[in-house]
């Protein structure tokens, strides 16, 4: 079993604390807002493992640091790295994609998510929590998927249907819908609506109120809320991941052709 000391300090881009079982991750990138890439990808799923490794992580709170949850937001202006890896760089990906949510998934811990701001990048890391608590200043959008040439396939496929419903969770992907925290809200992707300096109290406030749950009910009704999401992630991520992966290939074989790099 894991030990809280033996993976706190070991991700450069997840801060943690911990207080009376309740675990705290921000999410940064050199002490600012995340920028995803492929180490938080790879520490996420390591440092998730780790977590629920570890039975006296009671609670969990995820959020994101300063302005923004996860960022920056995929255009023509963003690197591209994910779009001209080699096979075996994406089989490596591939298998991390799977652990990533299910790693997640395994927390024996409720999890309570704080979006602090623009969730643009993975917004499903946020929407996979048991509460999603969201500031006035939040968006979700799925931006490095369809909208950057990519198949929406690495798990956030499997849990907006479930949150906005088939038709809106297809719209929302197609079109590259940005989704404000109110309109979020009425869709069913977040619990609660709160100012900014509002979001952490909140957070914490009901962070507090499992933790006087007994530890095994807390446990168990976290295994039970996962387990059908579980189910799903085995079926479709890896598959999804494996058609990413085409679509890498064949973004790859595009920019060959052209004579240039993608």
């Amino acid at each position: 079993m894991s030990t809280f000391d033996t993976y706190a300090s070991r991700f450069e881009h997840i801060r943690m604390r911990r207080e009376d079982g309740i675990l705290e991750l921000q999410l940064h990138s050199s002490g600012g807002p995340l920028r995803w890439g492929f180490k938080p990808h790879m520490e996420l799923s390591k440092a998730f493992r780790a977590i629920s490794h570890d039975l006296a992580n009671r609670v969990m709170i995820i959020t994101g640091t300063g302005g923004e949850f996860s960022g920056p937001r995929a255009s023509e202006g963003v690197e591209k790295g994910f779009h001209a890896m080699r096979p075996e760089a994406w089989e490596h990906l591939h298998a991390d994609g799977m652990e990533l949510m299910d790693a997640l998934l395994s927390i024996q811990a409720p999890v309570i998510a704080a979006v602090n701001g623009p969730a643009v990048r993975h917004c499903e890391l946020a929407l996979l929590s048991d509460i999603v608590l969201a500031s006035e200043t939040a968006e979700f959008q799925d931006s490095a998927h369809f909208p950057d040439g990519l198949t929406p396939g690495d798990g956030i496929n499997v849990i907006t249907p479930l949150v906005m419903g088939l038709t809106r969770s297809r719209y929302f992907h197609l079109t590259g819908q940005i989704l404000k925290s109110h309109a979020a809200r009425d869709l069913g992707l977040v619990n609660e609506v709160l100012a900014p300096d509002a979001l952490m109290p909140r957070a914490w406030e009901l962070a507090r109120q499992l933790n006087r749950q007994k530890p095994m009910v807390l446990r168990h009704t976290r295994l039970l809320f996962t387990h059908d999401l579980r189910r799903r992630m085995l079926d479709m991520v890896g598959y999804g991941l494996a058609l990413e992966g085409l679509d890498i290939a064949d973004s790859h074989e595009r920019a060959q052709a052209q004579g240039g790099s993608h």
